[in-house]
């Protein structure tokens, strides 16, 4: 059972100087107190008190400084256990704080990338001086959309350009010491197919030719609408070129996004501590509010939605961590972290909000904060259909997985005799994949014969400098990105009522995708696909709490009641794909066969529900 608490915090796993960075933090916002922290967010205050703070702790620039340009500090290193642990814990106290890191992460993106040393030296002095900064990539016309930019670089006749055009949505662009700018160079091509004019240049917010133009939204934070009006660029702040731009641009998303999960996680479990304290002291018709049936259902699946949330995210940071050239599994468990644990979090703000009602409402709530933020995460660093476009990339090399056992014997069997019997553990897959593998196999040829399974990663909460992370290359290549045998993490759980249901789950879901194939009019639609990606997510989301509650040694009760809950979220994807109206009848028929009635058990969830229950009290932020 893990729940953040900052009267009893536990960061025992980390350093001394990350310890001190994150009790301080505590302390600071604990010091000022709830009614200071909700008043600055009614005020719309810039929070110069905690960049201030942040500034004479070193707070950001022991935390997100590579190693290699620490000048000798041992504490200063990428490690994302620490960043992703700070994005949790200014989660937990307000999504602005949250968002003044989170965008300065992203604007060190393609500065840490580039091999210009001059530019990286720049922005480690910085982060020593306590400055913040922005990444300017959206565009007002265009989004986030990287192919397309009005940011334009005109060569000036004297070896350097003039930038001119706006950018829009860009965090911290009013008081960035560095803003990374995206754009193009004009006349060279770029799109798609070329991507020989595009390029990444740095800028100083604070220049004469940096017209700010306003906040665009009503909030504490700042989100810049800027233009550039012949901002003079020197070749030396030009840090990417070329295809290089783009990928620095689609890799610092990759890094970036990575703390959504975790700033939702922080959210959601302030409001958890603060709606649960509050209802159980609430008395009703001469009844304890947190004993009518359905405030304690709701309580309870937010609980249990709590802490997936928690050992997802937890076992997804080992990954994000062992990432190499050669293991880009983090890809997919990146973006699953973005937009699953994200809508997550807001599924418990709304099961809670139910809970308390017009108390969520009051001036005195930390729950109004979070709940605008809260919308608003699924849909920062690429919406959540951009992020499941990306999953998809990945379902044929992790669900039909050439290291799966049930398809490698599928593979070996010879032409006119039986196939010997699997492993009960993989039984169920063996008889549904049989014709799943006939769609497959041409697709994976003999990888299905020479592939081995890569091993899971170890916990890593070392003191190691994630460097992979600023050198992961071309965004490219992404069907080739071979996974681990997930059935056998499912199969270690398998003795449990819902992990044996999910599982049929998953082999009526590959017999869909295996007998009644997506066509290629069907593989274009969006709106379908999207319900296809949420089933193979759930999969690959239950694979990492599997794996995170054998580390932690979960009781069966709390993986049972997660993959209770991840049943039914399954069969309602499945419910949904049935009403699209591009599937055929036989493919509606074959997603039917996914929906499953989760196995409930009254004795399980009360002993679950007093496990949370026994939080009430715990925590209430000073005021």
């Amino acid at each position: 059972m893990q729940l953040f608490n900052p009267h009893k915090p536990d960061f025992s796993e980390f350093d001394d100087e990350t310890r001190r960075i994150f009790e301080a933090t505590i302390d600071f916002f604990e010091g000022k107190g709830k009614a200071w922290l909700l008043q600055q967010d009614r005020d719309r205050v810039w929070f110069e008190e905690f960049l201030d703070f942040q500034k004479e702790e070193k707070v950001f620039a022991t935390l997100l400084t590579p190693s290699a340009l620490a000048d000798g500090d041992p504490s200063k290193r990428w490690d994302e256990a620490r960043i992703t642990k700070y994005s949790q814990m200014l989660g937990f106290y307000g999504m602005s704080y949250w968002y003044v890191w989170q965008v300065t992460i992203l604007g060190l993106g393609p500065i840490w990338q580039t091999r210009d040393e001059g530019v990286k030296r720049k922005a480690a002095q910085l982060l020593d001086d306590g400055e913040i900064f922005a990444f300017g990539l959206s565009e007002r016309e265009h989004g986030a959309d990287v192919y397309t930019s009005d940011m334009v670089l005109t060569p000036d006749g004297e070896g350097g350009y003039r930038a001119n055009g706006g950018k829009y949505y860009i965090g911290n662009g009013n008081k960035a010491g560095m803003v990374s700018v995206f754009g193009r160079v004009e006349g060279l091509p770029t799109g798609p197919r070329t991507q020989d004019g595009y390029v990444f240049f740095v800028v100083d917010s604070q220049h004469e030719a940096y017209k700010l133009r306003k906040n665009v939204v009503n909030s504490q934070i700042y989100v810049a609408a800027f233009d550039l009006e012949d901002y003079p660029i020197r070749e030396e702040d030009i840090i990417h070129v070329g295809s290089e731009a783009f990928d620095a641009a689609i890799n610092t998303v990759n890094v970036g996004k990575f703390n959504i999960g975790f700033g939702a996680l922080g959210a959601a479990q302030h409001v958890w501590h603060e709606g649960l304290t509050h209802a159980d002291n609430r008395v009703l018709f001469d009844t304890k509010v947190t004993d009518f049936p359905q405030v304690r259902a709701n309580f309870t699946e937010s609980w249990i939605r709590l802490q997936a949330m928690d050992l997802y995210s937890e076992r997804a940071v080992d990954y994000m961590r062992s990432g190499t050239a050669e293991d880009r599994r983090y890809l997919l468990f990146d973006a699953i972290e973005k937009m699953t644990v994200s809508r997550q979090g807001a599924r418990v703000y709304d099961l809670i909000s139910d809970c308390i009602a017009a108390r969520g409402f009051e001036n005195d709530m930390y729950f109004p904060v979070g709940a605008i933020a809260m919308m608003g995460l699924p849909r920062l660093e690429g919406t959540v259909h951009v992020n499941m476009a990306l999953a998809l990339k990945f379902l044929q090399s992790y669900l039909f997985s050439p290291t799966d056992p049930s398809l490698a014997m599928l593979a070996v069997r010879k032409p006119g005799r039986p196939s010997r019997v699997p492993d009960a553990a993989f039984a169920p897959a063996f008889r549904a994949t049989r014709a799943a593998i006939r769609a497959v196999q041409p697709l994976v040829g003999s990888r299905l014969l020479t592939t081995t399974s890569p091993a899971l990663p170890p916990r890593r909460r070392d003191t190691a400098d994630d460097t992979y992370l600023w050198n992961q290359g071309p965004a490219q290549g992404l069907g080739e990105v071979v996974f681990h045998a997930w059935r056998a993490v499912y199969a270690e759980w398998a003795h449990l009522p819902n992990v044996k249901l999910l599982l049929e789950q998953v082999d009526a879901f590959q017999a869909l995708l295996g007998t009644t194939p997506l066509s290629k009019v069907q593989m274009r639609d969006l709106d379908l696909l999207l319900v296809v990606g949420d089933i193979f997510t759930t999969v690959a989301y239950g694979d990492l709490i599997l794996q995170q509650a054998r580390i932690r040694s979960v009781d069966d009760d709390l993986v049972d009641s997660i993959f209770e809950v991840l049943v039914g979220d399954v069969s309602a994807h499945a419910l949904a794909l049935t009403r699209k109206p591009s599937l055929t009848d036989a493919q509606a028929r074959a997603a039917n066969a996914v929906q499953r009635r989760p196995a409930f058990d009254a004795e399980r969830t009360a002993r679950v529900w007093s496990d949370a229950r026994a939080t009430a009290g715990t925590y209430a932020m000073n005021p």
